[in-house]
């Protein structure tokens, strides 16, 4: 059997198909057309210099390499899926000259053993810290004779909490979790412990036990099926342990698809606190819209709330909510944007009766939640309603000029750096073998060239390749673009050149001069005797010639 790909990221796939200049959905016949115009250039027979006979037969080789993998169709699946590390796998469950669709299928029976020897080592932590702030004092104004001078307004910790999971995967289908948590408050303070075991019974549901302590002992076992496509139900008991006695619980919840982007939620609880909800969820790619309305004693409420999310890189989004019930109504709104890789900031004003007014701080970091909330007024207050608005935002726009931005960008430097220290053999070893494929390609060029002027074809007169400076004497970072006039005009056929959409480091006679670093191409040719110039992004395919390349007549 093949062993699975240990790698955590995928196997880059794209060095045969630039080397050959094609697409990844490229024909045999493409293929071939491509191979056979590469062997004109390199094939060791074609030059006469024993120095040129050896770098072409390097180079030969590498071309007849990819052309035999990406002409092959087992092959070729299994390095579209693998890599180059695929190709090297001793097959023996299945055989190379199985179907694709087979070796697809072994694929994906090769990932999920992989996916569950992972879920066995890794335990899941997940944790919520709570520090809530009592600020009250600095807009409540009270009136007490035995304060005759204004003091300083009191700040103070009022409340903290926290808890934290482990998920400890016993087999593929079992699954351990540990929990426990933490709380103060004005001097008191409590706790729970909670273990649970989870068993997957089919591919329809599972099958949990659960067992605490705490406030008393408390026992539950709860389930999970799929009852039809777009529906699930789930069913929990609950024993929990009172001065009174054991008190038993029973939680159900049905949840039905609605729509492709809708579903929704019937929730019945009885015991401690019986109540029945039912909840609407709606969410697409730009926006998410919830509403949900409970009845119960002593306990009964409406909601809704409604997120925007804004189409950019930091995943920004921006949220309302609106909650009227028995204990009163509440007023929520804020957003919360991406400030790393793996943390997200946001910020929310509270505006209540009768709680009054507050600002929640939350930092996701990973697993990790960090929750703040600032409790600034008992009552609604304008002046604290401006502040919990506008301080927050003031805050994060300082902290992100003055901190996160220069550590970002600090962090980006290093990062670049570290790729270039480790990338830089390579890339002399590229470099080498570009100035090779350029040498050999210089009487085919020349060919080229003189046909093309002939009948007034395409003629590349400038190519540069790199980290071109956007400006407007068109210059370049110094040391970061190479000359690629010749691989360019070498690739020309028939008046026509034709780059495939990917990077154009990997094509004959390229190398990375910018690593890790955003590349352009910009070509200066001759077609009709016309000037035309073109600049495009790496990855972007190239077709010339264009009529909206020409270079208007300064005249």
């Amino acid at each position: 059997m093949a062993a699975p790909m240990e790698d955590d990221e995928p196997v880059s796939s794209d060095d045969y198909y630039s080397l050959l200049n094609c697409p990844r959905t490229a024909t045999q016949d493409e293929l071939k057309a491509a191979y056979r115009r590469l062997c004109m250039v390199y094939h060791p027979d074609k030059h006469r210099e024993d120095e040129d006979k050896q770098l072409a037969e390097q180079l030969f080789n590498q071309v007849h390499t990819a052309y035999e993998i990406l002409s092959d169709p087992q092959k070729r699946t299994i390095y579209d899926i693998y890599g180059k590390k695929g190709l090297e796998v001793e097959w023996d469950v299945v055989p190379r000259t199985r179907t694709p669709q087979e070796i697809r299928e072994e694929y994906e029976r090769l990932q999920k053993e992989r996916e569950e020897r992972r879920l066995q080592q890794r335990a899941n932590p997940k944790g919520t810290i709570s520090v809530k702030v009592d600020a009250t004092d600095v807009f409540d104004q009270y009136d007490g004779y035995e304060e005759e001078e204004r003091r300083f307004p009191r700040v103070e910790i009022s409340q903290m909490g926290i808890s934290q999971s482990v998920e400890m995967p016993l087999t593929s289908k079992d699954t351990a979790t540990l929990s426990g948590s933490l709380q103060s408050q004005n001097g008191m303070g409590g706790g729970t412990v909670n273990c649970s075991l989870r068993r997957i019974t089919s591919d329809q549901g599972w099958a949990e036990f659960e067992v605490g302590a705490g406030e008393g002992l408390f026992l539950g076992l709860k389930g999970h099926r799929v009852i039809s496509k777009g529906c699930w139900g789930q069913v929990s008991g609950i024993l929990q342990s009172t001065p009174r006695g054991f008190r038993p619980g029973l939680n159900t919840v049905v949840s039905r698809q609605l729509d492709k982007n809708t579903a929704g939620f019937l929730v019945w609880r009885w015991g401690m606190a019986s109540n029945i909800t039912t909840q609407i969820v709606r969410t697409t790619t730009a926006s998410s819209f919830t509403a949900s309305v409970q009845l119960g004693i002593p306990v009964c409420f409406m909601s809704a709330s409604y997120t925007y999310k804004v189409q950019d890189e930091d995943q920004t989004s921006y949220k309302m909510v609106a909650k009227a019930g028995t204990f009163g109504a509440v007023f929520e709104y804020g957003g919360e944007k991406k400030i790393s890789t793996h943390s997200r900031l946001g910020a929310f004003v509270s505006i209540g009766v009768p709680t009054g007014v507050m600002v929640k701080v939350k930092l996701n970091r990973a697993n990790q939640m960090y929750l703040f909330p600032i409790h600034l007024c008992h009552e609604i207050a304008p002046n604290a309603v401006f502040y919990g608005s506008v301080v927050p935002v003031l805050v994060y726009f300082a902290m992100k000029k003055l901190v996160m931005d220069p550590y970002l960008r600090r962090q980006k430097e290093e990062d670049l750096e570290k790729k270039k220290e480790s990338s830089m053999k390579e890339t002399l070893e590229k470099k080498r073998e570009a100035e090779s494929a350029v040498r050999l390609m210089q009487a085919t060029v020349q060919r080229i060239v003189e046909a093309e002027e002939a009948k007034q074809g395409l003629v590349i007169l400038s190519a540069w390749y790199g980290k071109l400076v956007a400006t407007e004497n068109r210059g370049a970072e110094p040391g970061k673009v190479i000359d690629v006039t010749v691989p360019l005009q070498c690739h020309v056929k028939d008046s026509k050149l034709i780059l495939t959409e990917t990077s154009k480091t990997g094509l004959p006679g390229f190398y990375d001069p910018a690593v890790g670093e955003d590349k352009s191409l910009r070509v200066v040719y001759k077609f009709h005797s016309v000037m035309h110039e073109v600049t495009v992004e790496d990855d972007q395919p190239l077709r010339i010639p264009k009529q909206s390349h020409r270079i208007p007549d300064p005249s």
